[in-house]
């Protein structure tokens, strides 16, 4: 058992109830490299005649920087998208960052925090025009499915470095890497395919196998099952009855759970015992809860359907059919995906089977894909750092397939367990979001770790509101120690998984 230190605690806490963003020094703090007098002519003699540099004054607490837009053509048919914003002051790294669902992503306010710190961003639309998160009919396209599987981060990292290089007049001193979800993939895709781009790789809730897919789906036929259905105070009823049975195992009852796994709450104990009412469930909606919290594994023992966390029911919805209608997604965006994978059949993701699930993972499209390597021993050995995490309450892609991943990677590389850290934040959404504390400082968690040598074994997140809590690094997990205000990390000590 591991009390946590009262003054590393405080430091963290006053940078954790400030913005992440500013926190951390400024693009002020270091001196001014280059400007507008080489925006416009750089560019084009480094990426080509279709890049543009343009100047951006500085406004609305952002550095000047120079924005530069251009397409990568590796090969024939790729059009690879870039956006890359260097500030006139420079503080000798780049940030790459990676995209969300099935797009890209070179919005301003991604790159924002990072241009505030002085970083060089990177950026790409993954190999197509960004359209709607759930549109991957571009991939019919070969090439265009390479490029947003693997190709098109690795590209935009190589050609901005070199462009970086030329703005600037000297190398890059490190490489940092950010990406959620879609990002989170893209990252590890890169830890595994391309060990060299980057120095230190942040990746939050990867989607990394198209196991995310086939559980949107079958989670999706689950609820579609006669009475299985669920309205959104059903599944607020459910999450109530989880909370009461396990709020408290973690020390305090603060509406977290803050290790599911260990959450045995049966939906049994609220079924009704006649009509269906507010204030129970039905027989159905009790076994699609159980089938939820469950899985199901595919006839090869893989899943076919990744668990569900107790505790974070009611935002279920968001990416899952709980009410029985088709979800907004897709199935995760499978339903464009499937000419790909079974040609002229036609579309059935309400018929999908567990045989259908084992030809998409064995699919072309998978194999180009999936972010699955757990041997990251090339990119430990080039001194690579990689800071996973995910939300326990992710009703997307699951922590469970994230806690699988970095056991292997354990496993496999033993380097890991001084050059890899993986926190798990309770009752927090997809990439964010929920009850839980999820504002955390990813960003100073990279540069402190790079530039300290210290890798993090304790991080903390902030709100909503006035709440604070630390999140410990796997295995380990935090419980408060009985007494004293909640919201001081100082009560709270970092214990052993059960």
């Amino acid at each position: 058992m591991r009390v946590l230190a009262t003054a590393a605690l405080a430091a963290l806490a006053a940078a954790c109830t400030a913005s992440p963003a500013d926190s951390g020094p400024s693009a002020a703090s270091f001196p001014a490299l280059a400007g507008a007098d080489r925006c416009a002519e750089v560019p084009p003699a480094i990426l080509g005649p279709t890049a543009t540099g343009r100047w951006i004054e500085e406004a609305n607490g952002l550095p000047g920087f120079c924005e530069v837009t251009g397409t990568l053509s590796p090969v024939t048919g790729s059009n690879i998208g870039v956006v890359y914003r260097l500030p006139a002051s420079w503080n000798g790294k780049v940030l790459g960052f990676g995209g969300g669902g099935w797009i890209g992503n070179v919005a301003l306010q991604t790159a924002s925090e990072g241009l505030r710190k002085g970083y060089a961003t990177l950026q790409t639309d993954g190999g197509h025009p960004i359209g709607s998160v759930w549109d991957n009919s571009w991939a019919a396209d070969p090439e265009k499915a390479k490029d947003f599987s693997y190709r098109a981060i690795h590209e935009m990292t190589v050609a901005g470095k070199t462009l970086v290089a030329g703005y600037y007049a000297q190398p890059h001193r490190r490489a940092y890497y950010q990406g959620c979800s879609t990002g989170g993939r893209m990252g590890l895709m890169e830890a595994q395919r391309y060990p060299d781009d980057y120095d230190l790789i942040s990746a939050g809730a990867p989607v990394y196998t198209l196991q995310t897919q086939t559980s949107a789906v079958l989670r999706g036929q689950t609820f579609a099952k006669s009475g299985a259905s669920f309205t959104a105070a059903d599944l607020q009823l459910a999450q109530s009855a989880a909370l009461d049975a396990c709020d408290a195992d973690d020390g305090l009852k603060d509406g977290l759970v803050n290790d599911p796994r260990q959450c045995r709450w049966d939906p049994a104990a609220i079924q009704c015992s006649g009509a269906k009412t507010d204030s129970c469930l039905s027989a159905p909606q009790v076994t699609a809860l159980r089938t939820a919290y469950d899985g199901i594994r595919a006839p090869d023992g893989e899943w076919a359907m990744l668990p569900m966390s107790r505790g974070g029911e009611a935002g279920w919805a968001a990416f899952v059919g709980t009410s029985g209608a088709p979800d907004a997604t897709n199935g995760g965006g499978l339903g464009g995906l499937w000419p790909l994978i079974f040609g002229d059949r036609p579309l059935d993701l309400a018929g999908m089977t567990l045989a259908d699930v084992q030809q998409v993972r064995r699919s072309q499209f998978a194999q180009w894909y999936e972010a699955k390597d757990p041997d990251l021993r090339p990119f430990f050995r080039s001194g690579g750092k990689l800071l996973l995490w995910h939300g326990e309450s992710d009703p997307g892609p699951s922590p469970v397939a994230t806690n699988e991943y970095f056991r292997a990677m354990l496993d496999q590389a033993p380097a890991a367990r001084s050059q890899a850290r993986y926190f798990l934040l309770p009752g927090t959404g997809h990439c964010g979001g929920g009850p839980g504390a999820n504002r955390v400082a990813w960003l100073d968690m990279l540069e402190d770790w790079d530039e300290t040598g210290r890798a993090p074994d304790l991080l903390l997140g902030g709100g909503p509101g006035p709440l604070v809590r630390p999140h410990c690094a796997w295995p380990e997990v935090a419980r408060y120690r009985g007494s004293g205000e909640p919201n001081d990390p100082a009560n709270w000590q970092c214990v052993p998984r059960a």
